[in-house]
C-alpha cells in the first residue's frame, strides 16, 4: 500500500510492505512529524515502510529524515520521469542524502524501484514504465517474511540493470562479480564514509577495508549507464 501524504504543500509518499491492513495519512505540524506519524501507523499494522522518492516536489530532506526512527529504507532511484533523483540547486540529489544519513550515523539502506503507472504506452519517454528499478534479495526462503526481513537487513542490492553473480564483505573487505553481458565494460566504485572514491576496472573487484572507518558501500556503472548499488 501506498500512503500518500501532503503537509505544507509537500507530497509525502510512503509504501507499507506487507501492511494486514489499511493505513491511512497521519498528516502533521511538519515534514518530519507527518513521516514519523505515517511509519508508526505501517509498523502498527505490521507492515514495513520504505520512504518514496525524497526529491519529488523538493519535498524531503536529510534533516527531515534524519529526525525519523523506526524506518530503514528509501529509494535512492525511482524510475518515474519527474522525481528529481539528481537533485537540483541546493537540493542534493537522492545518493548524496543517503551518504549524508550514513556519515550521521543511520543505518539505512537503498532501494531501487520503477514506480511504474503505465503498462501500455513503453515508447513514451514521459509515462512511468516497468523496468526501471529492481532490488535482487539474498533470503532463505521465497516467501513475504523471509524477504522483508533480509530487506530491513540490508541483505540486497538495488539495480537499474546491473546483475551481481557474487557478492561478499567482511570487516577487510568487499568482493564481487558482475554478470557480464556481451562486451558492456564496467567501472566498480568504493565510496566510504570520507568520501574516499576507490576506482575498478572490469567485472570483477576486490576492494580493502583496512583501515577505513565508519561505512563503505560499491556503486556499480555499466558502459550503457545502467546501475548497481550495494548495501553500507
Amino acid at each position: 500500500e501506498e500512503i500518500t501524504d501532503r503537509v505544507q504543500g509537500k507530497p509525502l509518499h510512503i509504501n507499507g510492505l506487507a501492511v494486514e491492513r489499511l493505513v491511512t495519512p497521519q498528516g502533521g505540524a511538519s515534514i518530519a512529524e507527518a513521516l514519523q506519524r505515517d511509519i508508526d501507523a505501517i509498523r502498527a499494522a505490521n507492515g514495513v515502510p520504505h520512504l518514496n522518492h525524497p526529491n519529488f516536489g523538493w519535498a524531503v530532506t536529510a534533516a527531515d529524515i534524519q529526525r525519523v526512527k523506526n524506518d530503514r529504507l528509501f529509494e535512492i532511484f525511482n524510475g518515474h520521469p519527474f522525481v528529481n533523483n539528481l537533485g537540483g540547486r541546493e537540493a542534493p540529489g537522492v545518493e548524496e542524502v543517503w551518504d549524508r544519513l550514513l556519515r550521521a550515523g543511520r543505518r539505512v539502506y537503498g532501494i531501487a524501484v520503477d514506480d511504474a503507472h503505465y503498462f501500455k504506452r513503453p515508447w513514451d519517454a514521459r509515462a512511468p514504465k516497468p523496468g526501471q528499478g529492481w532490488v535482487v534479495v539474498r533470503a532463505p526462503r521465497l516467501d513475504a517474511a523471509a524477504l522483508l526481513a533480509s530487506l530491513e537487513a540490508g541483505d540486497f542490492y538495488a539495480s537499474t540493470g546491473v546483475d551481481l553473480e557474487d557478492y561478499w564483505a567482511d570487516a577487510a573487505g568487499i568482493s564481487l562479480r558482475v554478470r557480464a553481458d556481451g562486451d558492456t565494460r564496467y567501472r566498480l566504485s568504493l565510496i566510504d564514509a570520507t568520501g574516499e572514491v576507490q576506482t575498478l576496472d572490469g567485472p570483477v573487484a576486490r576492494f580493502t577495508l583496512t583501515g577505513r572507518t565508519g561505512y563503505a558501500r560499491v556503486v556499480v556503472r555499466d558502459s550503457n549507464g545502467a546501475l548497481a548499488w550495494t548495501q553500507p
